[in-house]
């Protein structure tokens, strides 16, 4: 009996053993399976892996997720561990409303692709090999029934992601705008205060009282003196006249004594008709004596721009002499791009600032639109006339031109949310879900920031304005990921 039952102990120890190594194993598998790595990517928490490597969307590596403690062992919650979606998101300093703090989720159509883990441009809407041997990994999409431009997608983002992106917000609003327009400025003479100094008579220069350009005259200074033998002889004509007349007013016909008046009359006329003065006829009268020199005066106050003459110099009539410029008025020449020309208005407000004096403003008004566009430059010429007190301004200077046009009130979006695309424009706006979605956008002028807005958006809704073309990136791939899904 003892031989037997130590095999019976034998047999009970045995079969005790296994069961415990079974026990032991059992939990062991079970430990394991918890305690198995999972890897998600940053910024597509729905891709997941249960190996390390690179996300299929966007190719960042993937990192592992933080499991949290099991409850009841006096663990804390990892408040670093939750998803994006689940933290709260603090608007950040100067963003204008920001996104809601939890994003919720879309009821969006969802579809799985494969995609080549070593060439990420290659994507299958079946399993399968890719181009080097290699399986092809799963990834999901999703299909978003929102319509967009074409080659862009609505996306989510939520609030943390918003802010480590850099993501800012702005409002479409009502604003009054006004359209600038700059350009630079020529500074030239008032063509209307131009004077030529010549005579109607020829002769020989006697004498300059003005001898150089650029000297300055008053109206009425003397510029030149010349000796005319007709000149000369007009004048003896006109002593001789009044000599007939009195002798003929002691005549007892009144014909006659009206006809020597007549006489010095038309010798004054024809004295005037050659600029003679006014005070040298009476000067003439009253001595007697005929003038060898005839004096011209300056026909207005300014500078001397022009000479043409010397003394001693014969002249014949017409010749240019000199030319006085009265710059007490200038013209301000501008060229306008053909963009700005519907903005552009005869009359209207013009202000010139020189670079070289911050702060100084001359205001003047659009005299004249050139009719005829420069083939060369393809701008219009834009005429101001400018008041120069103190003849601060002088020809040949450059300086800015500012010119507004009121657009009144006006839908406005600020500029830096408009992105560029070719032809069209577009700008995500932002839904209170955390939705960003691409609206096309036809915009009309700048003006201070903004651009006025003649479709696509509505007063009050909030757009991106900082980080757009990372937006757009995502927006780009996620729209390509759907026409590939859609097989497009």
């Amino acid at each position: 009996m003892r031989p037997s039952r130590r095999l019976n102990n034998a047999c009970l120890g045995a079969l005790a053993a296994m069961v415990l190594l079974l026990v032991l194993s059992a939990s062991s598998v079970s430990g394991k399976a918890q305690e198995a790595p999972l890897y998600h990517c940053p910024m597509h928490p729905q891709v997941t892996s249960d190996k390390p490597g690179d996300c299929p969307i966007c190719g960042m590596r993937l990192v592992p997720v933080k499991s949290k403690p099991a409850p009841g062992r006096g663990a804390q919650p990892d408040a670093r561990a939750a998803s994006p979606s689940q933290q709260a998101v603090p608007a950040q300093a100067g963003e204008a409303s920001a996104p809601a703090t939890t994003a919720l989720p879309l009821q969006l159509k969802t579809k799985t692709l494969w995609r080549s883990t070593m060439n990420p441009n290659e994507i299958s809407d079946h399993p399968g090999k890719d181009s080097m041997g290699m399986e092809m990994v799963p990834f999901t999409v999703t299909e978003s029934s929102t319509q967009t431009p074409a080659g862009l997608a609505s996306i989510s983002v939520t609030g943390a992601d918003a802010r480590r992106m850099g993501l800012t917000y702005g409002l479409v609003e009502e604003r009054d705008l006004r359209r600038d327009v700059r350009t630079a400025a020529r500074i030239v003479p008032d063509e209307t205060r131009l004077y030529r100094v010549n005579t109607k008579v020829g002769g020989w220069v006697e004498k300059l009282y003005v001898n150089a350009t650029g000297q300055a005259v008053r109206r009425g200074q003397p510029l030149l003196s010349i000796y005319s033998p007709e000149l000369l002889a007009s004048e003896q004509e006109l002593l001789s006249a009044m000599s007939a007349a009195k002798q003929l007013a002691r005549s007892p016909y009144s014909q006659v004594s009206q006809g020597g008046q007549a006489l010095v009359d038309a010798a004054v006329r024809r004295l005037k008709l050659w600029d003679v003065s006014q005070a040298q006829i009476e000067r003439i009268e009253k001595t007697g004596q005929v003038e060898k020199e005839m004096t011209l005066y300056a026909p207005a106050s300014g500078y001397v721009t022009d000479k043409t003459v010397l003394p001693g110099q014969r002249i014949t009539p017409g010749d240019p002499l000199m030319v006085v410029a009265d710059l007490s008025t200038v013209w301000a020449e501008a060229e306008l791009y053909e963009s700005d020309l519907p903005y552009v208005k005869v009359g209207m407000a013009a202000k010139v600032t020189l670079p070289y004096w911050p702060g100084k403003v001359f205001e003047g008004r659009v005299s004249l639109l050139d009719p005829f566009l420069d083939p060369a430059t393809r701008t219009l010429k834009a005429r101001m006339v400018i008041p120069n007190p103190g003849m601060v301004l002088k020809p040949g200077m450059y300086g800015d031109a500012h010119l507004e046009y009121d657009l009144g009130i006006q839908t406005a979006v600020p500029d830096s949310a408009i992105l560029p695309a070719g032809e069209h424009n577009y700008a995500f706006v932002a839904g209170s879900d955390g939705t960003l979605t691409p609206v096309e956008v036809t915009l009309g002028p700048r003006s201070g920031g903004y651009f006025e807005v003649f479709s696509g958006l509505t007063p009050g809704q909030r757009v991106v304005t900082s980080a757009n073309f990372l937006v757009d990136s995502e927006s780009s791939l996620k729209a390509a990921l759907q026409a590939i899904a859609a097989g497009k």
